[in-house]
């Protein structure tokens, strides 16, 4: 679990790829301060397990999943990368609940200053990620911690402060660059559930369990909520 607040700029030093496999050494400096083998550090976005350290670099393995649906294939040594550590348990959600769970890439269609402020406009690959993003909704861009500015139907903006643009690999991208993108995870948990069509358990279909039943293939109505002591 990640909060979306970049700890620091690290640097892609070599990769190996194999097919649709990869495995990523990366430069860093603060991430790498209490950091073990087997810990969740992520990278772009990304939550990748360290399965090596060796001084101030650490080593993470790219499975073919992750290869396909995130922008890491696009990497080559030398380019800049986000990183956070995962959250302990006790810190601050400065920014929201961030899984690493990269849902799709996009592309960067413009980037414009307004005032103190860059605006970066950014068309998701999957135009059906769209659902999940809503004006002044959290969004995760390359692993950062962002708040919907605006909206249409294949794109949507974010407003980045000078700080945020200075402390992360963003300040290098431009129009056509391409990001990772996580949803947030409380907007997809509900669409789930108002869309799920799997059948109810026989018991519930039978008035079992205190006379509760289960959403089941029709979904939540009203008759549901009523049932279940929401209303």
């Amino acid at each position: 679990m990640f909060t979306g607040l970049i700890e620091e700029i690290g640097a892609l030093k070599r990769s190996y790829k194999q097919g649709e496999a990869m495995m990523m050494t990366i430069e860093a400096a603060r991430v790498l301060e209490d950091a073990a083998i087997g810990d969740s550090i992520s990278v772009n976005g990304v939550c990748l397990t360290v399965t090596e350290l060796s001084g101030s670099t650490f080593t993470a393995d790219v499975m073919p999943q992750t290869f396909r649906h995130t922008n890491l294939k696009d990497t080559r040594p030398g380019d800049k990368v986000n990183l956070e550590r995962a959250m302990k348990a006790g810190g601050r959600y400065g920014g929201h609940i961030v899984q690493g769970h990269v849902d799709g890439t996009g592309t960067i269609a413009t980037r414009t200053t307004d005032a103190n402020a860059v605006v970066f406009t950014i068309r998701p690959h999957d135009s059906d990620l769209m659902r999940y993003v809503i004006p002044q909704g959290s969004i995760t861009v390359d692993g950062i911690s962002l708040t919907v500015v605006d909206v249409d139907s294949i794109a949507f903006t974010v407003s980045i402060i000078p700080h945020t643009l200075r402390a992360t690999a963003l300040q290098l991208k431009q129009a056509g660059s391409s990001i990772n993108i996580e949803c947030d995870v409380l907007g997809k948990y509900v669409d789930h559930l108002l869309h799920f069509k799997g059948g109810a358990k026989e018991g519930a279909a039978n008035g079992a369990g205190g006379g509760k039943q289960a959403a089941g293939s029709r979904g939540i109505t009203a008759a549901f909520l009523a049932d279940n002591g929401f209303y």
